[in-house]
């Protein structure tokens, strides 16, 4: 197989960002620097910046499609699967934890070929939706910050916030690693909110570190309870309970992948974005995904 099929499908980036390292000389084969065309396979030692790559054998229907680019997502290959798990509060997203605390992995399933890549990551004490894949490729596809795709989250806050803190966050403050904003901002009508607190169900579309919480603690607002309960158009199902989890149907799969084609398609067309904006990825967004796999 092609060296960055077999790395993308690995999900360490996708073929095109692949295709740019092995021309930049990262990737090794055995002893020899790679080159664009060369092929390999779970038995050879492929390393990426000197640090040996995981690999694992593709299914013959994945290894027998076109080549693709990052916006070429619209076939769902029954071979891959995705997962949905409401993440209690106490685990943390990680396949090992040098603590020894329980980690997101520890209940899934096996499945049925390669191995599970967790799409983003909650903190510890984040409950919610966490989606997880045999896809490397999509798994890059949904993380990477070119397809601004959406998560939303209820929140509970101890206080209550007035009108023109809400505006601020829709406009947009500047955090410590940069400018940051909620796309919406609405009072969660589902919670039961007593005394001092108060809920919304807020969206954005980037998965920075700790973002939602770091947002509000710059308005002065401590957030006493989060939940993920939207990732792109999956949405955590009422039954499933915390801990448990539910394979994904073809057709969720397929309208996720569409959905993912759409909007990298608009923002495409968008004026303004220049090329270099459309492909490079958040080195620390592919340095999570990488430490994912490799862990």
């Amino acid at each position: 197989m092609r060296l960055q099929k077999l790395l993308a499908a690995a999900g360490l980036g996708s073929r095109r960002t692949v295709e740019n390292w092995i021309r930049e000389g990262r990737v090794t084969v055995g002893e020899r620097v790679a080159r664009l065309g060369d092929r390999a396979g779970p038995a050879d030692e492929v390393r990426l910046d000197g640090e040996r790559v995981a690999v694992e054998r593709v299914p013959p229907e994945r290894a027998a499609e076109p080549e693709a680019g990052l916006a070429d997502a619209s076939t769902a290959e029954p071979s891959h699967e995705l997962l949905l798990y409401h993440k209690p509060l106490g685990e943390v997203t990680t396949r090992s934890d040098p603590q020894g605390r329980p980690t997101v992995f520890d209940h899934l399933p096996p499945p049925r070929h390669g191995r599970w890549i967790v799409i983003g990551r909650l903190d510890v004490n984040t409950s919610g939706l966490l989606l997880f894949t045999t896809d490397g490729d999509l798994a890059h596809r949904l993380m990477h910050p070119s397809a601004e795709v959406e998560r939303e989250y209820r929140v509970r806050l101890r206080g209550t916030p007035g009108t023109e803190t809400l505006r601020r966050l829709r406009r947009g403050i500047r955090l410590e690693d940069g400018p940051a904003r909620f796309d919406r901002i609405v009072a969660d009508p589902e919670a039961n909110t007593v005394g001092s607190h108060s809920s919304f169900r807020v969206v954005l579309h980037e998965g920075r570190n700790r973002e939602v919480r770091r947002l509000w603690a710059a308005q002065g607002f401590e957030v006493s309870r989060l939940a993920r309960v939207r990732y792109g158009t999956v949405v955590l199902p009422a039954s499933l309970r915390p801990g448990a989890w539910r394979r994904a149907s073809p057709a969720e799969l397929q309208r996720l992948r569409r959905a993912l084609d759409r909007e990298l398609g608009r923002l495409r067309d968008m004026p303004g974005r220049a090329p270099a904006e459309r492909e490079i990825a958040s080195t620390r967004e592919l340095t999570e995904l990488e430490r994912t796999r490799r862990g």
